[in-house]
């Protein structure tokens, strides 16, 4: 079995303090803190030093996923989805603006560091990225502090350094466009930063991950899984390639990651087998999707496509994920019922002696959802459509094995609320007069990756006479994937797309539907299959916002069409605004297409006066925060992005990011 970070990590804890304590025992070393407005980190100058920093940077990774101190009702990775054609905010119930983000996403609203609850997480993910960024930063600014160290040791850890900042900086271009760019830790504060333009960004992390890829060893030579390997360093350095619009050089390190470091695709059930929550409700027969997604399984040897893990596994020191919670259907909702009024599925806590049959217990099958997250129409059923067939045998979208939860797989269940009549039969939307009998289809009735969500709770389940119990119904702690070499061949497919070779594109599109058992195979390929196609498998791994808005900057780049035959121009593809049809970004158009949003008042109506779902086509680019950027930053001006207030086309932006490297040291 492969060892994996979290050794690693514990045993390194102490050393993260030992290397505050020259300068300042302040927590400021763990807080974000982007544009060193504050005291100056100290310096350290030992190796532990360097490796606790970077152990630091490992496990930041997963906080984009999940994060302490979080409420179980939403979670960062969720605001990527948001804004995205895959997802919507599904709790109708909480106010009359929660989803206008046309209106509502202001560079002064709100962009706590520690959103939590139902906020939105962009400023959680700006100051979390710039954390990232600062700890990456301490590495390479005092590496040549520490004279023991060998030159391919030095190198390694420069490379690891080089793939942390390159991985937020990427991020954060495709989230906020220009911003700061910090490559040191100063002797000083400064508060006099400029913006840099995106794609000077690009071009420096892209030199970055050339270095990197160089650098960094093999993940049989880093022993622990978590840590940052050649093979992440690569699938990052094609992602920087297609973002630089360097195609060519994007498909020829992708050769190299599925030919020649070792991955391969697993094709067939491998480690655990973990037979779900509730078999007797809802039986799991084991397959390669779901066993590809078992938590323990993404950390072991056989797990021979797993190019970078988030080790977050066990109890002691790890995030529970409420993943069933935030992402799986509000199904036990009252206002869903029967045929006959009754409550359609009423919960049958294992603490009901009177009640309780496990043929109906979905809360431990499938999670007790509050849909805080709900799925699009889009994501349920034409994002599955291949060749004019929705593709049910694709073990991604398979219900029979177990892996996908259509409503309909549901069934009535008998007393506490429930009908006997209608016991055993399946759920029903409408009944045989048409009456609705799901009252709210985005937030209680969606289907949904049942493989993806589900996460074995042992902890909880081994606690049946807990208050209200809940068995394996919210989430649990679960290793998380990063990279996997799936999305490797969904990257170079892109590349081949954008070089014009869509029969090449869809054979690297097909080698990942083989592997998932579809039925439909593709003979050539658009954007929007490649798209669609990382939705099937990528779905809470992607950061998909980020992965649509980079892609859009790719098609303009490439000048290659969409789905629909539209072109983007490199010069405005992310400088407009407005709500209409026509017109923005590919990753508007996806949310034009695909979506509920800008469908008020003519196709939504929740309830009477409620406003629902809007987007800009400026929100291509969330706004830079004003209260943790812009009104700190004194002596200089950061520029806000196209269509907010604040935006100034004249604001001084570094073109170069050189010049954006050589200020840094001026105050």
């Amino acid at each position: 079995m492969k060892r994996y970070i979290k050794n690693k990590i514990t045993r390194m804890l102490p050393f993260i303090v030992l290397a505050t304590l020259s300068g300042s025992c302040s927590k400021d070393f763990l807080d974000a803190d982007p544009l060193s407005f504050y005291e100056p980190e100290a310096t350290f100058n030992t190796e532990a030093g360097l490796q606790a920093t970077l152990a630091l940077c490992d496990k930041q990774l997963r906080n984009n996923y999940i994060h302490f101190g979080y409420s179980g009702v939403s979670v960062p990775i969720a605001s990527e989805y948001l804004f995205s054609d895959m997802a919507q905010y599904g709790k109708t119930d909480t106010g009359s603006n929660i989803a206008d983000y046309a209106n509502t996403i202001v560079p002064t609203g709100d962009f706590r560091r520690d959103a939590g609850g139902e906020a939105l997480y962009l400023g959680f993910l700006w100051t979390e990225a710039y954390t990232g960024i600062k700890n990456a930063n301490t590495v390479l600014s005092f590496i040549g502090n520490v004279t023991t160290l060998s030159e391919e040791v030095k190198n390694k850890y420069i490379g690891q350094a080089y793939f942390h900042r390159s991985y937020r900086y990427l991020n954060l271009v495709y989230q906020f466009g220009d911003i700061p760019l910090i490559t040191k830790i100063l002797s000083v504060p400064k508060q006099s930063y400029y913006s840099t333009k995106k794609e000077a960004i690009i071009e420096m992390i892209t030199a970055d991950m050339e270095k990197a890829v160089q650098f960094v060893p093999e993940q049989s030579k880093i022993g622990y899984v978590g840590m940052i390997s050649k093979g992440a360093c690569r699938q990052l350095l094609i992602k920087c390639y297609l973002a630089s619009g360097r195609f060519a050089d994007a498909e020829a390190q992708a050769n190299i990651l599925i030919n020649q470091s070792g991955y391969s695709l697993v094709q067939n059930t491998l480690g655990i087998f973990d037979p779900g929550g509730n078999p007797a409700a809802w039986p799991i027969t084991r397959n390669v999707i779901w066993d590809l997604h078992r938590p323990e399984n993404k950390v072991i040897s056989a797990n021979t496509e797993a190019i970078l893990v988030a080790p977050n596994g066990g109890a002691q020191s790890f995030l529970a994920f409420s993943s069933m919670r935030i992402f799986g259907p509000n199904w036990n909702d009252a206002n869903l019922i029967t045929p006959d009024g009754k409550t359609a599925a009423p919960r049958f806590p294992l603490t009901d002696k009177t009640n309780y049959n496990a043929k109906y217990d979905y809360q431990r099958a499938i999670g007790r959802g509050i849909g805080t997250i709900s799925g699009s129409y889009y994501s349920q059923h034409p994002m599955w459509v291949v060749n004019h067939i929705e593709d049910k045998q694709d073990l991604r979208h398979n219900s029979t094995v177990g892996n996908w939860v259509n409503m309909e797989d549901l069934k009535y269940a008998p007393g506490a609320g429930g009908s006997a009549t209608w016991a055993g039969q399946n759920f029903r939307m409408k009944d045989a007069s048409g009456k609705l009998l799901a009252q709210d289809s985005i937030r209680d009735w969606y289907d949904f990756p049942h493989y993806k969500i589900f996460f074995h709770d042992v902890v909880a389940e081994a606690n049946p006479a807990a208050n209200d119990f809940q068995g394996a119904t919210a989430g649990a702690s679960a290793h998380l994937y990063i990279y996997r070499l799936a999305e490797t061949y969904l990257l170079r497919a892109e590349a081949r797309f954008y070089q014009g070779n869509t029969s090449g594109a869809a054979q690297d599109v097909n080698v990942v539907r083989a592997r998932a058992k579809a039925s439909q195979m593709y003979t050539t390929v658009t954007i929007g299959d490649i798209c669609a196609e990382r939705g099937r498998e990528l779905y809470l791994e992607e950061w998909r916002n980020v992965e649509l808005k980079r892609i859009s900057h790719c098609l303009a780049l490439s000048g290659k069409p969409d789905e629909w035959g539209q072109t983007y121009s490199k010069d405005n593809w992310d400088k407009q605004s407005g709500t209409d049809a026509t017109g923005g970004s590919y990753w508007y158009q996806r949310i034009v297409h695909y979506t509920l949003y800008n469908k008020y008042p003519a196709g939504i109506s929740i309830k009477p006066g409620v406003k629902f779902y809007s987007m800009d086509k400026r929100n291509n680019y969330w706004p830079i925060p004003f209260r943790l950027a812009i009104e700190p930053n004194i002596k200089g001006q950061l520029s806000q992005n196209y269509g907010y207030d604040g935006y100034n086309a004249g604001v001084k932006v570094w073109d170069k990011w050189q010049d954006a490297v050589e200020d840094e040291s001026k105050n």
